[in-house]
């Protein structure tokens, strides 16, 4: 099949990067911090033809795309973005991306079209042409909740996705709910066994990323990952490292240890003694990217207690679920005093992520989908 693309590009220098480092034959479409650059690479293997349409890059010259930085400081770039996207009809810029999408669209003749969550740009009009134009099967794949980060003109397009893909139940449920004609809860994120594995760190880099207890990932807006930052503040008195490339709270700065992206942020993952990972407050179902990329690393992971995280892996076997906050530091002082419990259990979850979570199974099971809905389309 050919399969496009429609993605906001968040990290523009480590996608030049992975160009720059690729071998000879192979073209990275995203950068690795992005699950889309394993989803094309197992896509390809599977014979499929790839392309990206970048709709976050601007159709006015010198408009320049940045790398995504979240804050909670209101900056005059926000307050600019927030005015120009509130009716994103009328806005030039906008509008020229959707023509642009629409010619790339004609000259790739897509049988399906993935657009990527996040979607401030495309507009209901534009995608309903599309599917008008080439019968491709539009599916949309986000990770976030439609209820918490949609924009409006996602949730009018809902009508027109022929399939809603979403790593999260309750997620797809709401999709359902907007309008969606299919929905299906697969978890987005997998592992690449040629990326994600374990490291042998040189002496630089454990002390760079060695430390007891290790996160990696995004503490802002503190209304979206109120309990992820609760969870780090209950182990302060712990050797914490934190690594983002986002704003970190003024709680926790004094663990923060730099940003981390693409290997830098697996290396960092498995150094510590104890990989941390709460979702954030919107995913109640769990599955977020570290979940598996920490067992595909070979780290020892404390995760809170979601009901995707017991449907995927099994708590004590392959990682260690914990209620609260108590039992976080009763479990995290119980391994910390027992390697060979941790070691076991990270070997365990990363033969179980290899058996039943790569890219290569995501991807199959994705291209079934994307065939039965150009069936029904």
């Amino acid at each position: 099949m050919r399969l496009l693309f429609v993605a906001s590009l968040h990290h523009p220098q480590a996608l030049e990067d992975a160009r720059r480092a690729a071998p000879p034959g192979e073209d990275p479409l995203f950068p690795p911090s992005q699950a889309q650059h394993f989803w094309v690479r197992a896509l390809r293997r599977q014979g499929h033809d790839c392309a990206v349409f970048w709709r976050s890059e601007s159709a006015l010259p010198w408009v320049r795309t940045r790398q995504l930085r979240m804050t909670q400081r209101i900056t005059p770039a926000r307050a600019i973005g927030a005015l120009a996207g509130r009716v994103p009809a009328l806005n030039p810029d906008i509008r020229l991306r959707n023509r642009r999408l629409i010619a790339q669209a004609r000259a790739f003749q897509p049988d399906a079209i993935i657009l990527i969550g996040d979607n401030r740009v495309i507009l209901p009009d534009t995608l309903a042409r599309l599917k008008r134009e080439h019968g491709a099967a539009l599916i949309y794949a986000s990770g976030t909740s439609p209820v918490v980060f949609s924009h409006a003109i996602e949730r009018a397009a809902a009508p027109l996705y022929d399939l809603a893909l979403t790593n999260d139940f309750y997620h797809a449920v709401q999709w359902r709910e907007l309008g969606a004609r299919r929905v299906e809860a697969l978890p987005l994120a997998a592992i690449d066994p040629d990326f994600h594995h374990p490291f042998a760190l040189s002496e630089d880099e454990r002390r760079r990323y060695g430390c007891e207890i290790g996160f990696v990932g995004t503490l802002v807006p503190d209304r979206l990952y109120s309990e992820r930052i609760a969870a780090l503040e209950a182990l302060r008195d712990f050797d914490l490292g934190i690594w983002s490339v986002h704003e970190v709270p003024a709680s926790l700065r004094p663990f923060y240890r730099g940003a981390a992206l693409g290997a830098d942020m697996l290396r960092a993952t498995a150094a510590g003694k104890i990989a941390l990972n709460p979702h954030g407050d919107f995913m109640r179902w769990g599955g977020n990217m570290r979940l598996f990329e920490a067992c595909g690393v070979g780290a020892f992971q404390l995760v809170d207690d979601r009901p995707g995280v017991r449907e995927w892996f099994r708590d004590g076997e392959h990682l260690v679920v914990y209620r609260d906050h108590d039992h976080l530091r009763e479990l995290v002082r119980y391994y910390l005093a027992h390697d060979d419990e941790r070691r076991q259990i990270a070997e365990a979850g990363r033969a179980h992520a290899l058996a039943h979570h790569t890219y290569d199974h995501r991807m199959a099971r994705l291209v079934e989908l994307i065939e039965d809905a150009r069936s029904k389309a």
